[in-house]
């Protein structure tokens, strides 16, 4: 078994794996996380077997989303700053990390009874934000673009703010007004 687990997944089980994880994420924010495993395997288009294969326990498919939500932001940022300027990439990345929280605060509960397991389903995920907003931010001030006495983790304060008191998309229009006024007063003035 030692070299089962460690052994690369084949295309098409790592094509599934993926399409599970986005379904999931999918299912859980729009219906919760009591939503039927066989309805993720349905959006998914696979079958039960495969979804139990890859995911045997509907907590180990919550912890998987989770770090594969987290995993698709912080990789957002490089390609963002490859395809935009540098202060469009960290205003489209703030809009993405709104979208992650939503995602999140659908599985919050889930996420701390696996918590209370001992497992730790955020790992590295504070320090793999930060990284990203790091980045973000040190190609805008290369650029000139925004104010450089402002730290990275005032920014992550100043968003996981915004994201705990108006994360919802009954809220997203405020979340996304107050994202405005705090990188507006990132903005370099002449």
């Amino acid at each position: 078994m030692g070299d089962e687990a460690h052994r690369p997944l084949r295309a098409d089980a790592r094509r599934n794996r993926e399409k599970i994880l986005a379904a999931a994420a999918r299912v859980f924010t729009t219906e919760g996380l009591d939503a039927q495993m066989e309805r993720v395997a349905k959006e998914a288009g696979v079958g039960s077997a495969t979804l139990y294969r890859n995911f045997p326990t509907r907590e180990t498919l919550v912890e998987a989303v989770y770090r594969n939500e987290v995993a698709h932001l912080c990789d957002a940022a490089p390609i963002l700053l490859a395809e935009r300027s540098p202060d469009e990439a960290l205003r489209a990345w703030t809009r993405l990390f709104l979208d992650y929280v939503t995602a999140k605060y659908g599985m919050i509960d889930a996420l701390r009874a696996i918590a209370a397991t001992g497992s730790n389903p955020y790992g590295h995920s504070r320090e793999m934000i930060q990284a990203a907003i790091t980045a973000l931010m040190d190609a805008c001030a290369a650029a000139g673009t925004i104010r450089t006495d402002i730290r990275p983790t005032d920014i992550g304060a100043a968003l996981e703010g915004i994201a705990l008191t108006s994360a919802g998309a009954e809220h997203r229009q405020q979340a996304e007004r107050l994202l405005d006024l705090t990188l507006d007063g990132l903005t370099v003035r002449p």
